[in-house]
């Protein structure tokens, strides 16, 4: 059974200076203009994405963030009435817990 793709189609209107440019990297990487051009667009993609979603810290980030994970501030004020209050809430049946 063949399955069959949809192909998109993107066009794009250069000057004649860059077509040749693009032409010529793809002679020398031996793909078509066609290939060359995917191919480039989707490492160019790639690193966008790549660049997006990786979180990138100092050295000094790196070691507060490491500091607070090994020696957790303890609960403030605020954060204990929160926890009093959730705990009364899951306990009359207004609030459902997440593990149920």
């Amino acid at each position: 059974m063949h399955v069959t793709l949809e192909r998109g189609r993107i066009t794009a209107r250069v000057s004649q200076p860059i077509a040749e440019k693009l032409q010529e990297a793809a002679d020398l990487s031996g793909a078509t203009l066609n290939q060359f051009l995917v191919q480039a667009a989707l490492e160019k993609a790639q690193k966008v994405i790549d660049h997006e979603r990786l979180i990138q810290l100092t050295l000094q980030d790196a070691e507060m963030l490491i500091d607070l994970l090994e020696h957790p501030p303890k609960p403030n004020g605020a954060l204990l009435q929160g926890f009093e209050e959730y705990d009364r809430e899951i306990k009359n049946g207004t609030l459902r817990s997440t593990s149920e």
